[in-house]
């Protein structure tokens, strides 16, 4: 994805946009890994319309690629930098080639291993967290001509969850290998932390901030600030529970939300889609509340549905005012939705702040068991609206470790400010 404030991603369509993310949300679960490798190739060969589909692995300590979906005995092998999948692994770019044969990076191997005539193929990268090299995706002979733009982003998408799950499996086999709970937790924290912006985004007139302060478990909290398309995406989730679990289920949701909007899903469709596909997958006793929305810079509007997440705080520089809007809606994943109602809409006027926190600020207990509440959070935003955002934050953590008089933190807390600058147009 590249971070612009001028191009949209091309729309899918709600076949193709349902086939992913169920394959997304497939690969968030427990799994048997080639199976699911193979999940998403037989997915690839469908919304494509592809003859056929491979899966190279690198091998970082062979310097080599191996191809194991399909299963051939033996296996074909390829050096890191050889045929089109090395050369797509070194270039970490998609290389796509409407006749196979005149180009002269094309190894034959595998036809000649399999029979099988190679035509048209695209080939797509696997890339982990900070573009680590994973492996190569491979879409052979589209049915009716060759493989356009649209088929290279449905890949890409197909690809980077693809990647994501390997690298997930490897850390998973790491946990199972550690013999106390406190190992495991540290490792569960380190993959949910991975997953957090490590850079704010800059939006021309705005100061964001974002930040997620755990508690010693592995627990549901996660935020998202991210520039898709034109638009500034806003989020704020926390799951019921605590441990690995609500980890996977939260980061289950920020994964589908952004292939969601990837692929050109709007606000309603991706709530509609991901709230009813973790309706199906959580057990009935878990849920996710999330704040999600969407920032219009150049009308200064956020539009959002807030399932189960609030207070949400709209600070009013004019007046200085304090705005509590409520949850717009039950939490996510709790019941299926046939539709949704239109987000509510802030508008942001200058010197404005959004202030989206969860409850491990506004319930944090002081040693009498009285929790920090909002009236401490809109005397703070009274008083320190004029800081920077990340300073602003500051001031609310140490205001809730003061409140609670030494008790330790018992809840994860995250915290999301948005502020308009004064004096922006």
């Amino acid at each position: 994805m590249t971070d612009s404030l001028a191009v949209a991603p091309p729309r899918l369509s709600q076949d193709a946009l349902a086939r992913i993310l169920d394959v997304t949300q497939q690969l968030a679960q427990p799994f048997n890994l080639m199976n699911m490798l193979a999940e998403v190739v037989e997915a690839g060969e469908s919304v494509l319309s592809a003859d056929k589909g491979s899966l190279w692995l690198y091998d970082a300590a062979r310097q080599d690629l191996t191809m194991r979906i399909p299963e051939v005995k033996p296996a074909p092998r390829l050096p890191a930098g050889e045929g089109l999948v090395g050369q797509c692994l070194s270039s970490r770019e998609i290389i796509n080639v409407a006749n196979a044969y005149s180009d002269p990076r094309f190894s034959k191997t595998v036809d000649q291993l399999t029979g099988y005539k190679t035509r048209s193929v695209l080939n797509v990268p696997l890339l982990g967290w900070e573009m680590q090299p994973v492996g190569v995706l491979q879409l052979l002979n589209k049915h009716a001509g060759v493989f356009d733009e649209s088929d290279e982003l449905l890949a890409s998408t197909l690809a980077a969850q693809c990647a994501v799950a390997l690298q997930r499996a490897q850390l998973t086999e790491a946990l199972m290998l550690k013999e106390r709970l406190d190992e495991e937790v540290t490792l569960a924290r380190e993959i949910q932390m991975s997953t957090l912006p490590t850079e704010m985004p800059r939006v021309p007139g705005y100061d964001l901030h974002g930040r997620f302060v755990p508690t010693g478990q592995a627990g549901g909290d996660l935020f998202d600030l991210v520039i898709l398309g034109d638009e500034l995406f806003i989020l704020l989730g926390d799951a019921t529970g605590h441990g690995f679990g609500p980890a996977l289920s939260a980061t289950q949701m920020q994964a589908m939300l952004r292939v969601a909007f990837r692929c050109g899903a709007s606000l309603d469709e991706a709530y509609r889609h991901v709230n009813n596909q973790l309706a199906e997958d959580l057990p009935d006793d878990r849920f996710i509340t999330a704040f999600m929305g969407f920032l219009a810079p150049k009308t200064h509007e956020i539009r959002f549905h807030s399932g189960g997440q609030g207070p949400i705080l709209h600070f009013r520089a004019a007046d200085e005012s304090c705005e509590w809007h409520r949850p717009t809606s039950f939490p996510v994943g709790i019941l299926e939705l046939e539709y949704c109602d239109k987000p509510q809409v802030l508008n942001m006027d200058p010197g404005d702040v959004l202030v989206l926190l969860s409850d491990g600020i506004y319930e944090y207990e002081s040693k009498q068991g009285v929790q920090f509440g909002e009236e401490r959070v809109a005397r703070l935003l009274q008083y320190h609206h004029r800081l920077p955002m990340a300073e602003l934050s500051k001031q609310i953590l140490n205001a809730a470790y003061e409140h609670g008089e030494g008790v330790s933190q018992q809840d994860d807390i995250t915290l999301v400010l948005l502020k308009r600058l004064p004096g922006e147009d």
